[in-house]
């Protein structure tokens, strides 16, 4: 039985709900004191983790809409991504204003460039900023054909995203390698698609 326009509209709200209260159980724990020693990095990795998550889910809803005949889901997606991009920038302007300080951000150019698993945290966000800005229908109509070919950068996304994460860990753990392969799943299950593109 496929879903309702109805039914994706109250998927959309849970959706919704799902992106925005670990951010105010963020809070919480900030105001509560929950966080450990060094609550910058708790909040660095909390970011990060949140954007890896809704980027999986971004992945996710393609072959759960094919391979489950439910094309009503693909309108989830956009919602998904944005929700990305917004944890994306949390964790970017954490890591900016708690780890470098409003008095140092011009050390942020030389720290993309001495930490190799920073340039890609920064190329991937600005990736996620290109999609961001270019996912709604006047930007579709405006690319035209050239919408999707921007739009598959999804896919670097997903390489470089987890890639970073492994990187910026100093000891290697089980969390960034489970995300690593979920991430190389999710591709896989897109084989086809990349089959075509190199015939």
């Amino acid at each position: 039985m496929s879903l309702t326009l109805r039914q994706v509209f109250w998927l959309k709200i849970v959706l919704h709900a799902a992106a925005v209260l670990p951010l105010l159980w963020l809070f919480y724990a900030i105001q509560q004191g929950a966080l450990s020693a060094d609550p910058a990095k708790d909040i660095q990795h909390f970011t990060g983790r949140m954007a890896l998550k809704l980027l999986l889910a971004t992945l996710l809803v393609t072959p759960l809409a094919r391979y489950g005949k439910q094309p009503l889901l693909i309108r989830c997606r956009r919602l998904l991504g944005l929700w990305c991009f917004a944890w994306a920038t949390l964790h970017l302007t954490s890591y900016t204003l708690l780890e470098l300080g409003l008095a140092n951000l011009a050390l942020l150019g030389q720290e993309l460039i001495n930490r190799p698993y920073l340039t890609l945290g920064a190329l991937s966000w600005l990736l996620l900023l290109a999609l961001a800005i270019t996912s709604f229908q006047a930007a579709q109509r405006a690319l035209g054909s050239n919408w999707q070919r921007l739009h598959n950068l999804i896919y670097a996304i997903a390489v470089l995203v987890p890639l970073h994460y492994v990187w910026s860990v100093k000891i290697l753990s089980p969390q960034p390698v489970i995300y690593g392969l979920s991430a190389l799943f999710l591709l896989a299950l897109r084989y086809k698609k990349f089959r075509q593109w190199w015939r």
